[in-house]
Order: structure tokens, then C-alpha cells, then sequence
């Protein structure tokens, strides 16, 4: 049972790590497609929306690479839980689960700028 529940973790932090490390590549190459709009002749408003747009990208990109950091420490913890007392505490279970709830929201929010992206191209073309 408890083989079972650390694979598990195991692989549901590798799972996590792959899509943000997808997700981040995605971010980066959208941001790259907005850098080229932004040699385009663009007004005030459409310039601000583009600037918001650049800045969300940011924002995400250190988000992604936060909670994948955190997710690497979390693994590590565990792990050494494990080896020393044979299982993983409570504590770290919560904390799991609390990280799955953040990962989430991430992908949620990440959904929401691609939206965002799709709708701003389509305005300016």
C-alpha cells in the first residue's frame, strides 16, 4: 500500500513537471509570436493590450518556474522521508495536496492568458 501511495506521488510530481515544462515552452513561443506583432504599427490601446499581454507572460513564466521548483523540493522531501522512517508523514501529504491545488489554479491561469492571446490576435488582425 504504501509502495503504491509513494509511486503515486512519485509520478504525479513527474506528470506536474512535464506539462509545466511544456507549458513554459508554449509561454515562451507565444511571447515570441507577440514580440513580432509588436514591430507592427499598433495604437495606444492596442499597444497597452499587448504590453498587459508581454507582462502576463512574464508573470507566468516565473510562476511555472516556481511551483516547479517547489514541486522538486517536495519530491525530495519524501524521498527522504521514505528513506529514513519508511513512509511519508502526513505533512507531506498535505502538502501534496496542496501543491496539486496550486498546479490547478496554474493551469487554469495559463489557460486564461492563452485565451486572452487568441482574442488579441484576432482583434489586431
Amino acid at each position: 500500500m504504501v509502495t503504491t501511495d509513494i509511486a503515486q506521488l512519485t509520478g504525479e510530481c513527474s506528470g506536474w513537471k512535464n506539462t509545466l515544462r511544456e507549458q513554459r515552452s508554449k509561454l515562451t513561443s507565444l511571447n515570441e509570436k507577440l514580440q513580432q506583432l509588436a514591430s507592427n504599427q499598433l495604437d495606444k490601446n492596442t499597444l497597452q493590450d499587448l504590453e498587459h499581454l508581454q507582462n502576463q507572460f512574464y508573470i507566468q513564466l516565473i510562476n511555472v518556474h516556481d511551483l516547479k521548483h517547489t514541486i522538486k523540493e517536495h519530491e525530495n522531501i519524501a524521498a527522504w522521508e521514505l528513506e529514513k522512517n519508511g513512509q511519508v508523514t502526513d505533512a507531506t501529504w498535505s502538502a501534496h495536496e496542496e501543491l496539486h491545488t496550486q498546479y490547478e489554479q496554474l493551469q487554469q491561469t495559463i489557460q486564461h492568458v492563452q485565451q486572452e492571446f487568441r482574442q488579441f490576435v484576432a482583434k489586431i488582425q
